[in-house]
C-alpha cells in the first residue's frame, strides 16, 4: 500500500512538472521575436519579415462612417446618440455585444486564409483606464481584448501591431482620436504622463509575448488643420514624447519593436532629428488617394533611406481595386510593408462588409443624423426611430457583422495581394 501511495505521489509530482514545463513552453512562444535590422524587419534566424495585412478599425475605436453615419463620427458622439435613442443600459449591452462579436477568432482565421501575416489592432486608451468607454469603466478591459487577439494570432500564425489610435487628451485633434478638437496630448503634461504610464503597463504585460510584432505609440498625430507657428510648436513636441515613452518601455520590455508615426496624419517626418536613441524602432506612414506611384511616397522613401530604418505603410486604401493593386506593387518594390484599412465595415472598400439591416438607414441613421443639440430636438428626433426599434436594429447590425454572416469582398482582397 505504501509503495502504491509513493508511486502515485511521484506520478503526481511528475505530472505537475510536465504541466509546468508545458505552460512555460507555451508562454515562451514558438514564433520568436522580430527586430529591426537596417531597412528590414527580421526574425531570430535573420530571415526577413515583410508586413502584409489589415487593420481592425471600428472594433475597439468606433468610427461613424463604418456604421453608415456621416455626421456622428467619434466614439463619444456615437455613444451619446445611442444613449439618447435606446438609453444608457441598452447602449452598454450593445457595446458588450459588439465587442464580443464584431471581431472573433473566426475573423483571424479568415484573415490568415487570405495570406496576411499581420493585423494592426487600433484601440482607445480608455480601455486601460476607469474612464467610461464602450459600456464599461474597467481598466482590465483592454488587456482582456488584447489577450484574446494574442491567443487568436498565435493559433493562426499572425503577428500583431498594437496601435493606440486614441491617446489621452487626443493626439490629432479630430474625430479619429475621440478628442475634444485639439491635440492636447502635445501640450498637457498630465495627458503625457498618462500616455507614458499606459504604454509602460502594456509593455510590462506583453514583454514576453512574441506574437506581438510591436507597439505603435500614437496614430496619425497632429492633424493638418494647424498651420504656421502653432503647427511647428505641436510638431516639435512629438519627438521628445516619443523618446520619453520608448525609454519608459525599455525599462520593462527590451525586445519589442516600437513604431513611430509622423505628424500631419503620419505624412511628415522632417521634424524628427534623432533616430539613434533606440536600436529597435521604425517609422510608419499612411497614404490615401493621389497617384499610385513611387513619386507619391518619395518623401517616405527618402526619410527611410536617411535613417536607415524600416518604413511601414500602416494605413492605405479606400480606393479603386486597380489603384490598390498598383500601389501594392510600388510598396513591395520599395520594401515598405503594409496593412490596408479597414478589415470590416458597412459598404465596400474593405476586405469584408456588414450587410445593412432593413430599416437601418431609414430609421436609426435618420435619428443619429437629425439635429439633437437641445432636449427638444432630441425628443423630436426620437419620432424617427423608437427605442424598441433602435434596440432591434443595433442587435441586427451585430448579427450581420459576425464572421459567419459578413460579406466577403473578393475583388478587394485580390487587389491588395496578401497571398503574393
Amino acid at each position: 500500500m505504501k509503495t502504491t501511495n509513493l508511486f502515485l505521489q511521484l506520478l503526481g509530482v511528475s505530472l505537475l512538472l510536465i504541466g509546468a514545463a508545458t505552460t512555460k513552453a507555451n508562454a515562451a512562444s514558438p514564433q520568436g521575436f522580430l527586430h529591426v535590422k537596417g531597412h528590414d524587419i527580421v526574425d531570430e534566424n535573420g530571415d526577413k519579415f515583410f508586413i502584409k495585412g489589415t487593420n481592425l478599425g471600428n472594433w475597439l475605436n468606433p468610427e461613424g462612417y463604418m456604421f453608415g453615419f456621416s455626421k456622428i463620427n467619434s466614439p463619444h458622439f456615437i455613444d451619446e446618440a445611442f444613449c439618447q435613442l435606446v438609453g444608457p443600459a441598452e447602449t452598454r449591452k450593445f457595446w458588450q455585444n459588439f465587442k464580443d462579436n464584431y471581431i472573433t477568432e473566426e475573423d483571424f482565421k479568415f484573415i490568415a486564409s487570405t495570406g496576411a501575416n499581420t493585423i494592426r489592432v487600433p484601440f482607445n486608451y480608455k480601455l486601460f483606464t476607469s474612464e467610461d468607454y464602450m459600456g464599461l469603466n474597467d481598466p482590465q478591459e483592454g488587456f482582456r481584448r488584447i489577450d484574446d487577439c494574442v491567443k487568436w494570432a498565435r493559433r493562426n500564425g499572425l503577428r500583431l501591431i498594437l496601435d493606440m489610435h486614441d491617446c489621452p487628451g487626443g493626439q490629432t485633434g479630430d474625430n479619429i482620436d475621440d478628442s475634444y478638437g485639439y491635440p492636447w496630448l502635445m501640450t498637457d503634461p498630465e495627458a503625457q504622463d498618462q500616455f507614458v504610464k499606459i504604454w509602460t503597463d502594456i509593455a510590462l504585460r506583453y514583454a514576453g509575448e512574441d506574437a506581438i510584432l510591436g507597439y505603435e505609440l500614437a496614430n496619425e498625430p497632429i492633424a493638418t488643420y494647424w498651420e504656421g507657428e502653432e503647427r511647428e510648436k505641436l510638431n516639435k513636441a512629438l519627438e521628445p514624447l516619443y523618446i520619453r515613452t520608448v525609454e519608459a518601455i525599455r525599462k520593462v520590455d527590451p525586445k519589442h519593436i516600437v513604431l513611430l508615426g509622423g505628424p500631419q496624419w503620419n505624412s511628415e517626418f522632417g521634424n524628427f532629428t534623432d533616430w539613434t536613441f533606440d536600436n529597435n524602432i521604425m517609422y510608419t506612414c499612411h497614404r490615401y488617394g493621389g497617384d499610385a506611384s513611387a513619386d507619391a511616397i518619395r518623401s517616405y522613401i527618402d526619410f527611410r533611406d536617411k535613417t536607415g530604418l524600416p518604413m511601414y505603410m500602416g494605413e492605405i486604401g479606400h480606393n479603386t481595386n486597380e489603384w490598390q493593386s498598383n500601389f501594392v506593387d510600388v510598396l513591395v518594390d520599395n520594401n515598405i510593408g503594409y496593412t490596408f484599412w479597414p478589415y470590416k465595415k458597412i459598404a465596400n472598400s474593405s476586405m469584408t462588409g456588414v450587410d445593412v439591416p432593413e430599416g437601418w438607414k431609414e430609421e436609426l441613421v435618420e435619428f443619429v443624423e437629425a439635429p439633437r443639440g437641445s432636449y427638444g430636438e432630441i425628443r423630436e428626433a426620437r419620432k424617427l426611430c423608437s427605442q424598441e426599434r433602435g434596440v432591434e436594429l443595433l442587435n441586427q447590425y451585430v448579427e450581420n457583422a459576425k464572421a459567419s454572416k459578413m460579406l466577403k469582398h473578393d475583388d478587394y482582397i485580390q487587389s491588395i495581394k496578401l497571398n503574393k
